[in-house]
C-alpha cells in the first residue's frame, strides 16, 4: 500500500511536537489530518502545509467527542499529542487540565476504537515517575505523582492499557522527557525552559532559574521524538504494543550546564550574551529534582535510535531561534 493511501490523524498538530510530526509525515507522502483547537498550538506552525493536497486542518476540541469522531474518520493511525502541558498550569487550574488531558484523551480513545484505527500512539510524560528517586527511570518503576498534570498523564496510561485489554486496541505510550527544538513557544506564563531562556538571553535580560540550578533533566531534541513516533506507529513486533516507552537521549544536564551551553551557542551570533547575569529564584511547586531516562526498552522493542545529543540539538535549536525569534526581541 502506498503511503498516500494511509491517513494519519495528529491531534495537537499545530503545536510544537505535533507540527514537527505533520511535517515529517507529509514529507513521507502520507495523508495527514491535523486536529487542533489552537489553544496552545499556532496556525503559523502549519501554514506552509495548508495548500498541500495531502494535508487537512480541522479546528476543533478533543473535549467534544463528536469533533473527535469527525477528525478520526477514515484514519488508519492516530498520533495523539493534544494536551494541556505544564506542571504550573495544572497546579493553578487542575480542572481544565483534567478536562483536556483525561476527558479529551478518553474521547479520542473512544472515537479511535469506533473508527477501527489500527494503532493509537500517544504522548505520555516523564512526570509519571513522580516521587520515584531511582535513576535512570525505568518504565515499570514509578512513584506517586507530584502534580495534577502528572496525575492526568498517568491516567492516560491506565485508560490506554484498559482499552487494549477490553477492546483489543493497539496503543503505545511515549513518555517524553523535556522535549525541545524548533517552534517551541517562548511566550506565555507556561513556556518551556529552553525557549524561555533563549528569548530572554537574546534580549540581554537575566533568565530566572528555579532553585540553585542543580536540578537536572534529560533534554530531548524534537527529531529524536519524531523518530520514536514513527517507529511506534509502524513497528510489527507484537511484543512492542500496549505498553509505554521512555523517549529521551539518556543523558542528564543540570540547568546551570544548560544555560552555559545556551550562552555559548548564542554568543556565536551575539558576543554580548555571554556576559548576561543569571538570577536564581525559589524552587517551583511540583517540580521533580532529577530526571534521567533508561531508553533500553525503546531501543530493544521499537528500534529507537536517537540521533541528536542535547548539545547537538541545542546548537540546531539556537540557530532556528536566532533566525525566527530575533525580530521579537528587538
Amino acid at each position: 500500500m502506498e503511503n498516500s493511501e494511509l491517513k494519519i490523524l495528529i491531534t495537537g498538530g499545530a503545536g510544537f511536537i505535533g507540527s514537527a510530526l505533520c511535517d515529517y509525515f507529509i514529507d513521507k507522502k502520507f495523508q495527514v489530518v491535523c486536529f487542533d483547537n489552537l489553544a496552545t498550538g499556532h496556525k503559523k506552525n502549519i501554514e506552509h502545509l495548508l495548500s498541500n493536497p495531502l494535508f487537512k486542518f480541522i479546528e476543533g476540541d478533543i473535549r467534544n467527542v463528536e469533533s473527535c469522531r469527525e477528525a478520526v474518520a477514515g484514519a488508519s493511525y492516530v498520533l495523539h499529542e493534544a494536551a494541556l502541558g505544564s506542571v504550573p498550569r495544572s497546579v493553578n487550574d487542575p480542572i481544565t487540565t483534567n478536562d483536556v488531558n483525561v476527558g479529551g484523551f478518553l474521547n479520542m480513545l473512544v472515537a479511535s476504537r469506533d473508527a477501527g484505527v489500527k494503532r493509537f500512539v500517544y504522548a505520555a510524560s516523564s512526570s509519571t515517575y513522580g516521587d520515584s528517586t531511582g535513576l535512570p527511570k525505568v518504565e515499570d518503576v514509578i512513584g506517586k505523582p507530584l502534580s495534577p498534570y502528572a496525575v492526568t498523564k498517568y491516567v492516560n496510561e491506565l485508560y490506554a492499557d484498559v482499552f487494549g485489554k477490553v477492546y483489543g486496541m493497539e496503543t503505545i505510550g511515549l513518555r517524553y522527557f523535556n522535549v525541545f527544538g524548533r517552534r517551541q513557544d517562548p511566550n506565555g506564563a507556561y513556556a518551556a525552559v529552553i525557549p524561555k531562556f533563549v528569548s530572554t538571553l537574546m534580549a540581554h535580560q537575566s533568565p530566572v532559574v528555579n532553585g540553585d540550578g542543580n536540578f537536572s533533566r534529560d533534554f530531548t531534541y524534537i527529531d529524536n521524538v519524531v523518530q520514536a513516533n514513527e517507529r511506534a506507529l509502524f513497528n510489527t513486533n507484537t511484543n512492542a504494543v500496549n505498553t509505554v516507552y521512555n523517549v529521551a537521549f539518556g543523558e542528564r544536564t543540570t540547568l546551570n550546564s544548560l544555560i552555559t551551553a545556551l550562552k555559548k551557542y548564542l554568543a556565536t551570533y551575539d558576543p554580548a550574551i555571554k556576559d548576561v547575569e543569571i538570577v536564581y529564584g525559589p524552587e517551583r511547586t511540583g517540580d521533580v529534582p532529577h530526571s534521567l531516562a533508561s531508553i533500553d526498552k525503546a531501543k530493544e522493542l521499537l528500534g529507537y535510535d536517537p540521533q541528536f545529543s542535547m548539545e547537538q540539538g541545542l546548537e540546531a535549536a539556537v540557530e532556528w531561534y536566532w533566525n525566527n525569534l530575533k525580530p521579537l526581541t528587538k
